[in-house]
C-alpha cells in the first residue's frame, strides 16, 4: 500500500487540501489529455471537480520500451507461434499489470483529502452519479471510518408515487432522508460481478458502482477490499422508474465472510439484504453466516450463482433468485420486482445512524468539526420550533423591512420633486431614522452567537462553522421550502392557464395574488448563510451611520472587526454578496469597508474580473461550478439572488503568463427571474446587467437552448448594457456560451447559429442604440467581439433524463475549452487591482441610481488616475519652468553683459537639452511603468503634446523676453554711452582734484564739503545737453477725456462716489439698467423672465404666458417697502454684465503689457485707446441685451479700468524716467566718486582705487543675481514646505476655502466666486508674504546666494590674473568679464587715465579683499526679513507660483460658479468640478419671484422639474446640454454629491448673499433647517475631500 501511495506522488502523511485544486494551474487547463501515473491523483481530482465522469478512466501517458522484437518480413512469421505462443506477449502482460486500479486512485484521492477537500469530492462523485464511500477502512490503521461529513453535502431531488398514483416532490440532503436501504455484498469468490448487478438495477447505461468490465479494470485492487460504498436511486415519476420511490444500494467490496464488521453493519441497517453466494458446502464457514442471515427478520434474497432458476420465494421474505446461464435483464428485472416488493413492508435507513455503531469511527467527532459543530447547534436552537414565516424578521431585523424602506429612499435621492433641497433634506433625515432603528434591534440573539463564533473559533474551525450553519439551516428549511416551491409551480400552472382564456376572470387575479402571497412566504423562508452575512453589512451600516452618541452598543460588541471578518470568510473561499437581491440594492458602505479589509489581509492584489450573465436557470451556476470548483447553489427551484463575488487564486508558475494574482467571479441572480414578474422586471434586468458587465474585464453570456424568444430577451440587455460601457468609456469584452445544443460536432449547424446571433446582435444594437440615443449599426461597432471564436456551443448538461442521468462527458470537455479560451484571451489584460474594483463598483452603483446611467457615470479610477497624472504633470512642468528661469537669469545677465547679442531659439534649446531629456524620460516612464497605465494611456498623447507645448512657449517666451532686453538695452545705448562718458569724466575730475588736494592735511568732512561743492558744478556743465523727464499727470488725462464725452459733474461725481471700483463684482446690476418697454424686448413673447421654474409640466410652453405671469408676479410683490425691489435682470444677465467688466479689464491689462513703455515713456493717447475700448464693448453688449445701460455704467467701468492703468503707466513711466534721466543716475553714483576722491586724497594708488572702484561696481551685481537665484529657491522652498502649494490647483483651492472660512470676510468670498484667478493670484502672493515675513529660510538662502555668487566673482578674478594679459588692464577686464557673462551683470569698466596700471596681481588683491569685506557686510546686513528689498527680484517667487500653479482652466459652472478642475487651458474632453454650489451662491433665483435658489448643480440636474433660462430659451436643468454653448461642455453628474462646507457658508452669509444680489432666502428657496447645524469646523472638514 505504502508502495502505492508512492507511485500516486502521494505519500502516508501528505494531505491534499482543497485550495491547491481551486486555483488556476497549468496541469488544471491539462487534464483531459494524457498524464503520468504520479499525476493521476491531482488529474483524477481536477476531472472530477468538473464533473466529468470518465475521470475514473485517466489514460496514462506510456513509456518507451525497447523490446528484442525485430521486424520479420510477412513470409518469415510463424503465425503459431505469434498467436499462440505466450512469450510474445510478455512485456505487454507486465505493462498490464503495473497498471494502478481506477478505484485504487479514488481512494488514494480519498485517503489523501483533508475533510473540505473530501466532502466536494464526494459531492462530485455523487453528481456524477457515482457511489460513494460509506464504511471505509483506514489502509494504515485498519481502523474503520464513517465520512459522515463527506456525505453532509449531498442532496437529490426526485419524484415519489404512491399507489394511487400521486406524485410527490422530494429535494433532500441524503445525509437526513429516511429511504429503504439494499445491502449487497457477496460470500466467497464468485464469477458474476456484484456490482454490475447493482448497476443493472439503478442505470444499465451508467456504471454506478465500479465493475469488473469497466474500462482499465485490473486484479490488482489494493484499497477497496472491506470498502462499503452507498448510491441512491431516485424515481422521475414516470411510469419508466425502476423504483417508486428513493432507494439507497449499499455494496460491500470484497469477501463478506473475511469483512465481518462491515457486513454486520449493514445487516443491522439494511432494509432488504442481497448476498451473492456460490454453491457452499454444508461445512463451509460461510454456510454459519447463511444460517445466521435466514434466521434475520428482515427480507433476504440469496443469489445462487451456480443456479439457473427463476425467483423463488422460499418463506418469510427469503428468496432465492439463479444467475447462472442467465441473461442480466431477465435477472435485473426479478430482483427489482421482488426488491420492490420487500421495501413496502420493511424497516428506512438514515444516513447518519451509521455512526451510531461502536466499531466505526465518524469522521466529524475531530477537534475542529465538533467544535463547529456545537457552536453551530447553540446558534441553531435558537430557531427550533420557530415559525419560519417570521423567523428572519425576528432574527435577523436589519435587512428586512427597514433596510428595503432605505433602498427606496436611497433611489428616491435621484429622483427628487417638488422643492428639491427640502425633499432631499427630509429623505436624508428619514434614512438616518431607519438606521437608528437599525442599530436599536442590532445584534439579535442569533447574531451575537454567530459573532461570538467567530471571534474565539480557530481559522480553521470558522471554516466547518460556516458549513455546519448552512447545513442546518438547510435541514431547518427545505420541507418548508420544498412544499411552498410545489405550491407555487401549481399555483403558476393555474394563472397561466386562466391567462388563456378569453374571459379574464376575477379568478385571475384573486391567483395571483394567492401566487405573489407564496412568492412572498417563499422569500421569508429562505435562510442562509449568505442572510447572516447580510445582517452583518447591515448592522455595520447602521453602526457605522449613527451619531457618536448612540454608538456605545455597536461599540461594546465590536461593530468595527466585522469587515475584517468577512473579508477572512471570503478568503476561506465563501462568496461575498456585492448586490442584495431582495432588495435590489448595493450595500456600499458595506462592500466599500469588506474590499478594504480584503486588501489588508492580502494585499492590493491584481484581479481579473469575469462576469457571468444569463436567463434564470440557464445553468451558469452550474458552469462556474465546474469551471473553477464553486459551490453556488444550482436548484432549479430559487436560483441565487443579487450578484455574488468569489475568489479564485491564480498559482505562481501561472501569474507571470496571466499578469494578475486572482480571477474574481460575479455570479449573478437570473434574468427574467418569475420571483421578480410585476415589479419591474425590466429595469431590474438592466440594472443588473449594467452592474455586473461594467464591473467585469470579461463577461461570459450564458445562452440555453435555442428559444428565439429567450436569446432575445437577454440579448437586448446585454447589448444595451455594453452601449452604456462605450459610452462612459470603459471597455469590457465578452464570450457567449450557447449551451444546451443538440449537436454541437455538426460545423454547418454552428456556423449557421452564429450567423443567426450574429444577426440578432446586430438587430438588438440598432434598437438599443435609438433608446441610448447613439450612432452604431452594428454590435461590433460597441464592442470588439468575433463571432467564429468568442462563441461557445455546449452540449447538453445530462447524459440522458434527470435525475439519474450522469454528466455529459463532452460538457465537461466544453467547460475545459471554455475555461483554456477565457485564459488565453485574458492573458494580456493585466486586469485591476481590488481598491479600483472597489471604486468601479461605488462608481457604477452611483450611476445606476439615476435614470440616466451615461450622464451620471463618474469612473473613480480615472479621476484617481488623472489626480495622480496632473500631481506629476506639476513636477514636469516644474522641472522645466525652473530651469528655464535658471537659464533665463543667465542669458540675461550675458545680453546686459555683451556688447552686441541676439538671442536664438537654438542656444536656448541647446540649453534645456539635458533638462528636456529627463523630463521626458520621467513622462515615459509614469505612462509605461505605473500600476494605473491601462487608464493612463488615454491621456498620454494629450499630455505629451502639452509638455512640447509648454516648452516651446517657455522657450519662445524666454527668447521674446530676452530680446526685449536687448531691443531696451539697444534703445537706450545712447543714453548708456552719455553715462560712461560721463563717469570717465568724473573719475578724471574726482582724481585730478584729490591729486591737487593730497598735499594739504584735510579732515574728511572738509573734504567732503570741497567736494559736494564743485560735484554739482561738473554735473551741471556735464549735462547741459541733455533734456530732464517731466513729471506725468494720468488721472487728469483720464477726467479729460472721459468728460469729451460725459458731463464733468457725473465723471466727478462717480470718481468720488468709489462704486467704480467693485463694478466686476456686483450681484445686481439693477441700478445700472433702462429695461425696454415690454412690448419691445425681442424676446418678450417667447421667454420667461427669471431662472429656475418649479411648475410640474411646463417647459417651452411657459414662454407663451410670460407676460401674464409677470403681471401676477409684479402686483404680488408689491408688499413691503423692506422687501426687494423686482427686477428682470436675470442671474444670466447679471453674469453677462459681470463678465464684460471682467472682459474690460482684461483687454485693458493685456493693451498696457504690449506698449513698451519703458522705452518711449507716457503718452496720454494710451488712456484715449482704452477708453474708446471700454466704450465698443458697451456698445456691442447693449445691442444684443434686451435692456439699455445708463451712462453711470460706462462712466463707472471706465474708471474701474483707468484706475488699473493709472497705476501701471505711474509704475512703467517711473522705470522710464529712472533709465532716462542722466542727471539722477550721476547723482546716485556721487557717493562712489567721493570714495574714489577721498582715496586719491588719501595718497592710494591708482591700483588700489580702481580696486575698489570695480568692487563697488559689481557689488549691486552681485546683490541682484543673489536675489533672483533666491527667487527661484524659494519657489521650490515653498512648493515643498507650503501645504497650499505642494499640489495642484485642487489643492491650492482646498486651502484657500479654509482661509476664507477662517477669516469670514464676505467681499473675500464675493471675489472668490466671481473673480477666482484674481483671488488665487492675491492668496498665492499673500502667502508668499507670509512665507518670507515669518520663515528663517529666506534670510538664510539669500546669504547663502550671495556668499555663492561672491565666491563667483572671486573665481573669476583669480582665473583672469592668471591669463597672460601682459600686464594689459583693458584685456584683464575682457577676461574678467567674459568670466561673469552669465552670473551677473558685469561690463568692462576701463579708462583712458588708468593706463598706469599694470601690476595685475596687486589689483587682484585689492578687488578680493574688498569682495570678501563688502560680502561680510551685505551678509551681516541682512539680519531679518523688514532689510530684505522684494522689489530686487526681478520675477518675484509669488509670480513664479502664479504661473505655475494657476495656467490651468478657469471656466466656471454656468450655474453655480464652481471652476473646472482641469489642470490643463483649452483641454479637451468637458468641464469637470468634484463638488457644485448651489445655484443661489451665483444670484440664481426662482423664475418671476426674488427667491433665491438652494439647490445644487447636482441635485437639479436629477430633476424633471426644474427648468432654467438662457437666451436661447427654457430648457429642463435635467437636459440642461441641450441649452447649448457653455452649457453643453460642462459634465455635471446627477449623483447628489455636495459640500457642507457651502450650506455652512449660505447660513453664515444668508443676508449678506441677499443684500449683495438684492433677494432673498424663502419661498421655494428657503434654507432647510438642518444646514443651520453645520459648524464652521465641519465645514473646513468637508473639505478634505476635494
Amino acid at each position: 500500500i505504502n508502495d502505492l501511495f508512492h507511485r500516486l506522488n502521494n505519500g502516508a502523511q501528505h494531505t491534499l487540501i482543497i485550495a491547491d485544486f481551486l486555483k488556476i494551474t497549468a496541469s488544471s487547463l491539462n487534464c483531459h489529455e494524457h498524464c503520468e501515473e504520479k499525476d493521476l491523483v491531482h488529474t483524477f481530482l481536477q476531472r472530477l471537480l468538473m464533473m466529468d465522469y470518465t475521470a475514473r478512466y485517466i489514460p496514462v501517458r506510456e513509456q518507451d520500451t525497447n523490446t528484442s522484437t525485430q521486424q520479420k518480413a510477412a513470409d518469415e512469421i510463424d503465425i503459431f507461434a505469434a498467436l499462440f505462443v505466450k512469450e510474445t506477449v510478455v512485456v505487454d502482460r507486465a505493462t498490464q499489470l503495473a497498471q494502478v486500479h481506477p478505484m485504487d486512485i479514488q481512494m488514494v484521492a480519498f485517503h489523501s483529502a483533508d475533510h473540505f477537500l473530501r466532502q466536494l469530492m464526494v459531492a462530485k462523485l455523487s453528481q456524477c452519479q457515482y457511489a460513494v464511500p460509506l464504511i471505509v477502512p483506514n489502509p494504515f490503521s485498519g481502523v474503520l471510518e464513517f465520512p459522515l461529513w463527506s456525505l453532509r453535502q449531498i442532496k437529490k431531488t426526485w419524484k415519489s408515487k404512491d399507489n394511487i398514483g400521486n406524485i410527490t416532490n422530494k429535494n433532500k440532503s441524503m445525509y437526513e432522508a429516511e429511504t429503504p436501504m439494499v445491502a449487497f455484498f457477496r460470500l466467497g469468490s464468485v464469477s458474476p460481478s456484484k456490482s454490475q448487478m447493482i448497476n443493472s438495477l439503478i442505470n444499465e447505461r451508467h456504471h454506478t458502482f465500479f465493475d469488473r468490465n469497466c474500462t482499465q479494470s485490473s486484479k490488482t485492487r489494493h484499497l477497496m477490499d472491506g470498502v462499503v460504498e452507498i448510491a441512491w436511486y431516485c424515481p422521475a415519476g414516470k411510469t419508466s422508474d425502476s423504483f417508486s420511490d428513493c432507494i439507497a444500494f449499499c455494496n460491500l467490496h470484497g469477501d463478506a465472510g473475511i469483512n465481518s464488521v462491515q457486513r454486520d453493519i449493514l445487516i443491522k441497517m439494511a432494509t432488504v439484504i442481497v448476498v451473492l453466494i456460490p454453491k457452499l458446502g454444508k461445512d463451509d464457514n460461510n454456510m454459519t453466516i447463511v444460517k445466521d442471515l435466514s434466521m434475520s427478520p428482515k427480507p433476504l434474497i440469496f443469489l445462487l450463482t451456480d443456479d439457473d432458476s427463476a425467483v423463488q420465494k422460499m418463506y418469510n421474505g427469503k428468496f432465492k433468485l439463479g444467475v447462472k446461464n442467465r441473461s442480466q435483464s431477465d435477472v435485473a428485472k426479478e430482483l427489482r420486482k421482488t426488491i420492490q416488493e420487500c421495501c413496502t413492508k420493511s424497516s428506512t435507513f438514515k444516513l447518519e445512524n451509521v455512526g451510531q455503531h461502536a466499531a466505526i469511527v465518524v469522521d466529524e467527532e475531530s477537534g475542529d468539526c465538533q467544535s463547529a459543530k456545537e457552536a453551530a447547534n447553540r446558534i441553531m436552537s435558537l430557531l427550533q420550533h420557530e415559525d419560519l414565516a417570521n423567523i428572519k424578521i425576528k432574527y435577523l431585523p436589519c435587512q428586512g423591512k427597514l433596510w428595503h424602506d432605505w433602498c427606496q429612499k436611497n433611489k428616491d435621492l435621484y429622483r427628487l420633486m417638488g422643492n428639491l433641497e427640502k425633499h432631499k433634506t427630509s429623505l436624508k433625515h428619514e434614512m438616518n431614522q431607519i438606521r437608528s432603528q437599525q442599530n436599536k434591534c442590532a445584534f439579535s440573539h442569533l447574531m451575537k452567537l454567530f459573532l461570538h463564533s467567530l471571534n474565539t473559533l480557530t481559522k480553521n474551525e470558522r471554516v466547518y462553522l460556516l458549513k455546519w450553519v448552512g447545513i442546518l439551516l438547510d435541514r431547518l428549511t427545505s420541507d418548508y421550502l420544498s412544499e411552498r416551491l410545489h405550491a407555487y409551480d401549481e399555483k403558476w400552472s393555474t394563472v397561466l392557464d386562466l391567462k388563456k382564456k378569453q374571459n379574464k376572470s376575477a379568478s385571475l387575479t384573486c391567483h395571483q395574488a394567492e401566487l405573489e402571497q407564496i412568492s412572498k412566504e417563499l422569500n421569508a423562508a429562505t435562510f442562509g448563510v449568505e442572510h447572516i452575512l447580510r445582517e452583518m453589512g447591515q448592522i455595520y451600516e447602521s453602526c457605522n451611520s449613527i451619531k457618536s452618541t448612540e454608538k456605545n452598543k455597536c461599540e461594546q460588541l465590536n461593530f468595527s472587526s466585522l469587515p475584517q471578518q468577512a473579508a477572512e470568510i471570503i478568503i476561506s473561499g465563501y462568496p461575498m454578496e456585492l448586490m442584495d437581491g431582495d432588495a435590489a440594492h448595493v450595500p456600499l458602505v458595506w462592500v466599500s469597508a469588506v474590499l478594504d479589509e480584503l486588501i489588508k489581509i492580502l494585499g492590493n492584489q491584481r484581479v481579473f474580473v469575469l462576469s457571468v450573465l444569463g436567463i434564470q436557470s440557464s445553468g451558469k451556476s452550474t458552469m462556474l461550478n465546474a469551471m473553477f470548483g464553486f459551490q453556488f447553489a444550482v436548484s432549479a427551484g430559487r436560483c441565487t439572488r443579487g450578484a455574488f463575488m468569489q475568489l479564485v487564486k491564480v498559482s505562481q508558475e501561472m501569474k507571470a503568463e496571466l499578469k494578475f494574482d486572482y480571477i474574481l467571479v460575479v455570479d449573478t441572480e437570473g434574468l427574467r427571474a418569475l420571483e421578480l414578474d410585476g415589479k419591474a422586471t425590466i429595469h431590474h434586468d438592466n440594472e443588473l446587467a449594467t452592474f455586473v458587465i461594467g464591473l467585469g474585464n470579461l463577461t461570459l453570456i450564458n445562452i440555453f437552448g435555442e428559444n428565439p424568444a429567450e436569446m432575445q430577451d437577454i440579448l437586448q440587455i446585454v447589448v444595451q448594457a455594453f452601449l452604456r460601457m462605450k459610452k462612459v468609456r470603459l471597455i469590457p469584452s465578452c464570450m457567449f456560451v450557447h449551451q444546451n445544443v443538440g449537436d454541437i460536432t455538426a460545423g454547418e449547424k454552428t456556423m449557421e447559429g452564429r450567423r443567426r446571433l450574429q444577426g440578432k446582435l446586430d438587430e438588438m444594437t440598432k434598437l438599443a442604440a435609438k433608446e441610448e440615443v447613439c450612432d452604431a449599426e452594428c454590435f461590433s461597432d460597441i464592442i470588439e467581439f468575433n463571432v467564429q471564436t468568442d462563441v461557445k456551443y455546449f452540449a447538453q448538461l445530462w447524459e440522458g433524463s434527470p435525475p439519474m442521468a450522469p454528466p455529459n462527458p463532452c460538457y465537461s470537455e466544453n467547460i475545459q475549452e471554455l475555461k483554456r479560451n477565457i485564459l488565453s484571451k485574458i492573458s494580456t489584460n493585466r486586469g485591476i487591482t481590488l481598491s479600483q474594483f472597489k471604486a468601479s463598483i461605488s462608481d457604477l452603483w452611483n450611476a445606476l441610481l439615476n435614470e440616466n446611467f451615461v450622464f451620471s457615470f463618474r469612473n473613480t479610477l480615472e479621476v484617481a488616475a488623472y489626480r495622480k497624472l496632473e500631481q506629476e504633470y506639476s513636477k514636469w512642468t516644474w522641472s522645466l519652468r525652473s530651469a528655464m528661469m535658471a537659464l533665463e537669469n543667465k542669458l540675461h545677465n550675458r545680453v546686459i553683459n555683451e556688447k552686441s547679442l541676439k538671442v536664438e531659439e537654438k542656444d536656448i534649446v541647446s540649453q534645456m537639452k539635458e533638462t528636456k531629456k529627463e523630463v521626458d524620460k520621467s513622462v515615459d516612464h509614469f505612462f509605461s511603468k505605473d500600476h494605473d497605465k491601462e487608464i493612463l494611456i488615454q491621456w498620454r498623447d494629450r499630455f505629451e503634446r502639452k509638455i512640447v507645448d509648454l516648452y516651446s512657449e517657455l522657450v519662445e517666451r524666454t527668447k521674446r523676453k530676452l530680446n526685449q532686453v536687448c531691443q531696451q538695452k539697444i534703445a537706450i545705448e545712447k543714453i548708456d554711452e552719455q553715462k560712461k562718458m560721463y563717469e570717465n569724466k568724473l573719475f578724471k575730475l574726482s582724481k585730478e582734484l584729490a591729486l591737487s588736494l593730497n598735499k594739504k592735511k584735510t579732515d574728511e568732512n572738509t573734504l567732503k564739503s570741497k567736494f559736494n561743492d564743485i560735484w554739482s558744478r561738473w554735473v551741471t556743465d556735464l549735462t547741459q545737453d541733455a533734456p530732464p523727464v517731466g513729471d506725468i499727470d494720468i488721472w487728469g488725462d483720464v477726467i479729460k477725456i472721459l468728460t469729451e464725452t460725459y458731463e464733468l459733474s457725473l465723471v466727478c461725481d462717480r470718481q468720488g462716489q468709489d462704486n467704480y471700483k467693485s463694478i466686476d463684482v456686483l450681484g445686481n446690476y439693477s441700478d445700472y439698467v433702462i429695461f425696454k418697454k415690454l412690448r419691445d424686448h425681442p424676446q418678450a413673447s417667447q421667454q420667461p423672465t427669471e431662472e429656475y421654474s418649479m411648475f410640474n409640466q411646463i417647459s417651452y410652453q411657459i414662454c407663451n404666458t410670460a407676460k401674464q405671469l409677470y403681471s401676477k408676479w409684479n402686483k404680488n410683490n408689491k408688499k413691503s417697502e423692506n422687501e426687494p425691489k423686482a427686477n428682470l435682470l436675470s442671474a444670466e444677465d447679471n453674469s453677462l454684465l459681470r463678465a464684460l467688466a471682467g472682459n474690460a479689464f482684461q483687454k485693458t491689462k493685456k493693451e498696457i503689457q504690449r506698449i513698451s513703455s519703458a522705452e518711449t515713456g507716457y503718452n496720454h493717447s494710451y488712456i484715449q485707446q482704452i477708453i474708446e475700448s471700454v466704450k465698443i464693448s458697451v456698445n456691442a453688449h447693449e445691442s444684443k441685451s434686451g435692456y439699455m445701460l445708463k451712462r453711470e455704467f460706462s462712466v463707472d467701468l471706465c474708471l474701474y479700468v483707468c484706475d488699473f492703468a493709472v497705476e501701471q503707466f505711474t509704475e512703467l513711466h517711473k522705470k522710464f524716467k529712472e533709465s532716462s534721466d542722466v542727471r539722477g543716475y550721476l547723482e546716485k553714483q556721487r557717493p562712489q566718486y567721493f570714495r574714489v576722491f577721498k582715496n586719491y586724497c588719501s595718497g592710494a594708488t591708482s591700483t588700489a582705487v580702481f580696486g575698489e572702484f570695480i568692487v563697488e561696481k559689481l557689488e549691486p551685481s552681485i546683490l541682484q543675481a543673489a536675489y533672483d537665484q533666491t527667487a527661484i529657491d524659494l519657489t521650490e522652498k515653498m512648493k515643498c514646505e507650503v501645504p497650499a502649494f505642494s499640489g495642484n490647483r485642487s489643492n491650492l483651492e482646498k486651502h484657500i476655502l479654509t482661509s476664507l472660512a477662517e477669516e469670514e470676510n464676505f467681499e473675500n468670498y464675493i471675489e472668490y466666486i466671481h473673480k477666482p484667478k484674481e483671488h488665487f493670484n492675491g492668496f498665492i502672493t499673500k502667502e508668499v508674504k507670509n512665507f518670507i515675513e515669518n520663515s528663517a529660510e529666506v534670510i538664510k538662502t539669500l546669504k547663502n546666494n550671495i556668499q555663492s555668487k561672491g565666491k563667483c566673482v572671486i573665481d573669476a578674478v583669480n582665473e583672469a590674473t592668471v591669463e597672460d594679459c601682459g600686464g594689459n588692464l583693458d584685456m584683464w577686464l575682457q577676461n574678467l568679464s567674459i568670466r561673469l557673462k552669465d552670473e551677473l551683470q558685469f561690463k568692462e569698466q576701463a579708462c583712458v587715465d588708468q593706463k598706469e596700471i599694470t601690476d595685475l596681481g596687486f589689483l587682484q588683491e585689492v578687488v578680493k579683499k574688498g569682495l570678501m569685506d563688502n560680502m561680510s557686510k551685505l551678509s551681516s546686513s541682512i539680519q531679518d526679513v523688514s532689510v530684505l528689498k522684494l522689489k530686487m527680484f526681478r520675477k518675484k517667487p509669488d509670480q513664479i507660483l502664479i504661473e505655475h500653479l494657476c495656467r490651468c482652466c478657469w471656466v466656471q459652472c454656468p450655474f453655480c460658479n464652481a471652476i473646472c478642475t482641469n489642470t490643463m487651458e483649452d483641454h479637451a474632453g468637458d468641464h469637470m468640478v468634484r463638488f457644485h454650489r448651489n445655484c443661489g451662491i451665483n444670484g440664481w433665483s426662482f423664475m418671476f419671484t426674488n427667491d433665491l435658489g438652494v439647490d445644487f448643480c447636482t441635485t437639479a440636474v436629477s430633476s424633471s422639474d426644474l427648468h432654467f433660462r438662457t437666451s436661447a430659451g427654457v430648457f429642463a436643468f435635467k437636459e440642461y446640454r441641450k441649452a447649448g454653448g457653455e452649457h453643453a461642455r460642462w459634465n455635471i453628474t446627477a449623483d447628489n454629491s455636495e459640500m457642507p462646507y457651502w450650506k455652512w457658508f449660505v447660513c453664515r452669509f444668508q443676508e449678506d448673499l441677499e443684500n449683495h444680489y438684492k433677494k432673498r432666502f424663502m419661498g421655494h428657496g428657503e434654507i432647510p433647517p438642518e444646514w443651520k447645524n453645520y459648524t464652521k469646523d465641519a465645514a473646513i472638514k468637508s473639505l478634505s475631500e476635494l
